[in-house]
Order: C-alpha cells, then structure tokens, then sequence
C-alpha cells in the first residue's frame, strides 16, 4: 500500500469513528486499524528520511 492509499485508508477510519452510533466493541477494531495505519505510515516516512539523509550526506 502506497503511503497516500494508507492516508486515504486512515481517512476512512476517521469517518466510521465519527459515527456515534457504532458499538464500543466495532470501535476499538476500526481505532485499533487506524493505529497500525498510522504505525505503518510512520515506518514510511521515517525510512523515507533516512534514505534523503544518505543521499545529502553522499553530496
């Protein structure tokens, strides 16, 4: 998953949270869902900042 389907994904799971009528049980699972997202997105950008950081240092 590209790092702006993850967005997309994470979007999402904003707009089923929001819903108050979901049950407790059906929120922690899509909440649980966003974390790893979020988790995962974080992984990303951190590898992508490593990867900017070699490449200035090699210049």
């Amino acid at each position: 998953m590209t790092l702006e389907e993850t967005f997309k994904k994470i979007d999402e799971v904003m707009e089923k949270l929001s819903d108050d009528s979901l049950p407790l049980e059906e929120s922690f699972t899509i909440y649980k869902e966003g974390m790893e997202l979020l988790g995962n997105c974080q992984k990303t950008i951190d590898d992508i900042e490593k990867k900017v950081e070699e490449i200035s240092n090699d210049t």
